[in-house]
């Protein structure tokens, strides 16, 4: 006999998404979907038809959460649609950018799931520390970037000033210092997940893999390999096809996994899978984000130009920018001619997940099934592309892919 457990909305997430999951009669999930239940916003349409550099401005707002990855991938993709080739010392600023962000959503995440693996008498300690961390790398984005949530110093062309000597020595002065308290605070994250006891192939999957760079991005993506569906033609559920709010993006048909683990796996020789692997690699890739913060960080030039000249009318081409966020891989594109947006996408981290998490519940009791989203970090706000229909008694007629 065949049940039903229903988790709406899931938990400690940013973003409103469902988990069904069909159940026997031991409570072992058989068939497990994850669906986004998040409206969509429209943001890539509002920048159609308007001037490129509108772009990063407005889809950095797809996210307060991981809005960095988002601007870096705006800039990114319409500085390729432009012909820029930005300066050095921008790209450093970009990287050092990205990698304090990356190190500090990780201890976000950590904060979110310290209920699961932090026991009590470690609880305030945990919780200091996840502060203590993203004191210090909050404060690398602000200075880089101009803000922390929505930066406005990242801009097309490059990064709108280089900064000072003062302020590279206080970065460095302040990460150095950072050094013995977030490999602390990594090595008590990963003692408490191993001590939880949860089993070890709990939430195991074994689809292909999607990273592209081991801390950063890159200008290029295969859309031969690239094709998304609407949920109606993924899930076997035609409720759940009709309800769900983003498409399903494959690489090659199949759906992918990416995330800390997937780039750990791919460029760092990591080993392991399932949620204890996904908070161990995810510990792991805050030490590789420091390590590349502060080598950017390093090799900056003060006295160097942060920003190039360019052309805003467009070559006509697709742009891509593609930028490794804490999540996963976060892919933009944007076509820019005459001086006016032209097209515009993104296909973001959690979109490219969420064919993946619902199936890694299967096979366990349904009770280990929020473990196994909450591995992911989902973010659903970044994940909505389409627009639910209803007729005037609310019963769903249709859905429309729209862009976010």
């Amino acid at each position: 006999m065949k049940d039903r457990v229903v988790i709406s909305p899931t938990s400690r997430q940013e973003g409103h998404a469902e988990l069904v999951m069909e159940v026997d009669d031991e409570g072992i999930v058989t068939k497990g979907m994850y669906f986004s239940i998040t409206p969509v916003r429209g943001l890539e349409k509002m920048v159609l038809s308007k001037a490129p550099e509108t772009a990063p401005v407005l889809c950095q707002r797809i996210c307060g959460v991981c809005p960095i990855p988002h601007t870096l991938a705006s800039a990114e993709a319409i500085d390729q649609a432009l012909g820029i080739d930005i300066p050095k010392n921008a790209k450093l600023l970009r990287r050092a950018t990205l990698a304090a962000h990356n190190i500090n959503s990780a201890a976000i995440h950590h904060f979110l799931i310290a209920t699961d693996f932090v026991p009590a008498d470690l609880f305030a300690t945990a919780v200091d520390s996840v502060s203590e961390v993203r004191k210090t790398v909050q404060y690398v984005v602000d200075m880089i970037a101009g803000e922390g949530i929505h930066p406005s110093d990242v801009r097309v062309g490059g990064m709108a000033r280089n900064i000072t000597p003062f302020a590279k020595e206080r970065l460095i002065e302040r990460m150095t210092a950072l050094r013995p308290k977030l490999e602390a605070h990594i090595e008590l994250i990963k003692n408490c997940v191993v001590e939880k006891g949860l089993p070890d192939d709990l939430g195991v999957v074994n689809q292909p893999l999607l990273a592209v760079d081991p801390l950063y991005g890159v200008n290029d993506f295969d859309m031969d390999a690239f094709s998304e569906v609407l949920p109606e033609a993924w899930y076997d559920d035609p409720e759940v096809g009709k309800r769900g709010c983003s498409v399903i993006p494959l690489i090659n048909g199949e759906n992918v996994e990416t995330g800390p683990r997937a780039r750990m796996e791919k460029y760092q020789g990591f080993k392991g899978k399932g949620v204890n692997a996904q908070h161990v690699a995810r510990a792991d890739e805050m030490l590789k984000n420091y390590d590349a913060c502060l080598a950017a960080l390093d090799e900056l030039d003060t006295a160097g130009s942060a920003r190039a000249d360019y052309d805003p009318r467009g070559t006509g081409e697709l742009g891509f920018g593609i930028i490794e966020g804490p999540r996963g891989t976060n892919a933009h594109m944007a076509q820019v001619k005459d001086g006016k947006i032209q097209f515009y996408s993104a296909i973001v981290p959690t979109t490219w997940n969420i064919p993946t998490m619902g199936p890694a519940t299967e096979g366990f009791h349904h009770e280990f099934g929020p473990h196994v989203i909450r591995a992911y970090d989902p973010c659903l706000s970044c994940a909505t592309h389409v627009m639910v229909v209803d007729d005037e008694d609310k019963s769903i007629l249709k859905n429309e892919m729209v862009r976010i």
